[in-house]
């Protein structure tokens, strides 16, 4: 299990790393999430320590969500001032959430069948 939070923990940083020291718009984060993507995908692999401790992880995905709550109500006053803005921005990106992957998925199986088939 350490050597998974070792793995998240240490592209997290890498990530922050890069987007400070390049003032990049993209949250440290979600760039250290890329990396780590980008380096799993070269792998062509996922250490097995990650295949284990991975799902127990995401089984406690939803405690992640406490502290963006907080926030929510701790800058209500500030959000109500782009009320229409965020119901806009949360219905489209909910919408591309569950929309593309389903695409995507369908893409990759045609595309599987037609290898198979080939």
């Amino acid at each position: 299990m350490i050597e998974t939070l070792l793995w998240l923990v240490g592209y997290q940083l890498a990530g922050e790393l890069i987007s400070r020291t390049f003032s990049l718009p993209l949250p440290g984060p979600v760039l250290g999430m890329l990396l780590l993507f980008a380096t799993l995908a070269l792998r062509k692999s996922v250490p097995e320590s990650m295949k284990l401790n991975v799902p127990r992880f995401l089984s406690h995905l939803s405690l992640l969500f406490i502290p963006a709550g907080a926030a929510v109500l701790a800058y209500r006053d500030l959000l109500a001032g782009f009320g229409w803005q965020l119901i806009v921005v949360l219905v489209l990106s909910t919408t591309l959430t569950l929309l593309l992957p389903g695409l995507l998925l369908k893409l990759l199986l045609a595309r599987h069948r037609h290898q198979e088939g080939a």
